[in-house]
């Protein structure tokens, strides 16, 4: 049953990859954005979630598997130093580092298998000073939410393997936002078990939605929150308010965790919407490729509040990255992140 799992998941990233190369655009003809101010640095493979650890100089990255570009290459996670704009590979590198969290993450079968797994959609939360908590979207042998520890207290970081949260065989997860109890909501990106269920997403059609998961508790849906192609998530503060990127509708998602079922409150954006983060200036940020095809991609800010979408950067189909699947304002720069590829890129903040 796994590996029949694996390759539909890898024969879905696959086609989710050439429609998104194929199907993108946004019609700037008036404001052609400037693809020379995109900076590249070469070298992290498939870095399709990217997120800074707190305000140090550190950014990490995840790393997907070769079922995007049907190559061998294994999943990893990797570690910016976005002022000296290198990379290392963070995770799993020559010693992977294991520390099972038994009280929380209990009902984890086993440590994560460094040869065989995917890194999708990350989530970040400090736990204490000098220490934080990462959470990934995983796929390859298994598919769970898997964590991981960071410590910054010394001159650079170090991740170890904390736990994991397995998924039921019916959950592609996408994306993870943490909650303050240490649970989190994902995105259930569609059912792998369903045939061709990413022709529904391309159709705009309901394939999946919010799952919620406290410690000690089970993975349960978020009833009433049901889209096309949930995508990237992202709570407030306080973990009342969910955003998501329903990919296959276009559609910024937000809803009010406090009540059942959901009220999902909805506004249209010019891109296929993949992961959302928030930035520095308590705005949410997402990256996409452009609804009108071959004309590159963009990036865009949420109001929290008021859900006002304005689009802040972005570039032509000219541009020597394409697939943008994140974005995340630091200081001056907006860093971005691709599902496909050998690079990550950052350009100047507006």
């Amino acid at each position: 049953m796994k590996n029949k799992k694996i390759k539909m998941i890898s024969k879905l990233v696959i086609r989710i990859s050439l429609i998104m190369m194929f199907c993108g655009g946004y019609a700037v003809a008036d404001n052609p954005p400037n693809t020379a101010e995109l900076k590249i640095i070469s070298g992290p493979k498939n870095a399709e979630d990217i997120i800074p650890i707190g305000d140090t100089q550190w950014l990490v990255t995840s790393g997907m598997n070769g079922q995007v570009s049907r190559s061998d290459i294994n999943g990893h996670i990797y570690l910016v130093n976005r002022k000296e704009k290198t990379f290392e590979e963070f995770f799993p590198g020559k010693n992977p580092l294991f520390d099972h969290d038994k009280n929380i993450f209990g009902e984890c079968p086993r440590p994560i298998n460094p040869d065989k797994f995917s890194s999708h959609g990350l989530a970040l939360k400090e736990k204490s000073p000098g220490l934080f908590r990462l959470y990934m979207t995983s796929h390859g042998e298994r598919e769970t939410i898997e964590v991981f520890d960071i410590n910054i207290a010394g001159a650079r970081p170090v991740i170890s393997w904390t736990g994991c949260v397995p998924l039921s065989e019916d959950i592609m997860a996408n994306s993870v936002a943490i909650l303050s109890d240490w649970g989190f909501v994902t995105t259930r990106f569609h059912d792998p078990t369903v045939p061709d269920s990413m022709m529904s997403i391309v159709q705009g059609k309901l394939t999946g939605g919010v799952h919620e998961w406290h410690p000690g508790g089970a993975v349960k849906a978020i009833p009433g929150t049901e889209v096309s192609g949930a995508n990237g998530i992202a709570v407030s503060p306080d973990d009342k308010w969910v955003y998501v990127a329903a990919f296959g509708s276009k559609e910024i998602i937000r809803f009010d965790r406090t009540k059942s079922p959901a009220n999902l409150e909805r506004v249209r954006i010019d891109i296929m919407p993949d992961n959302i983060h928030w930035g520095d200036d308590g705005m949410l940020y997402t990256a996409g490729n452009n609804n009108a095809r071959g004309t590159g991609w963009s990036v865009f800010s949420i109001h929290p509040e008021t859900l006002q979408i304005e689009r802040v950067t972005g570039v032509d189909q000219t541009a020597t990255m394409q697939n943008a699947s994140s974005a995340v304002p630091v200081d001056g720069d907006i860093w971005v992140g691709t599902f496909s590829g050998d690079r990550i890129g950052y350009l100047p903040r507006p």
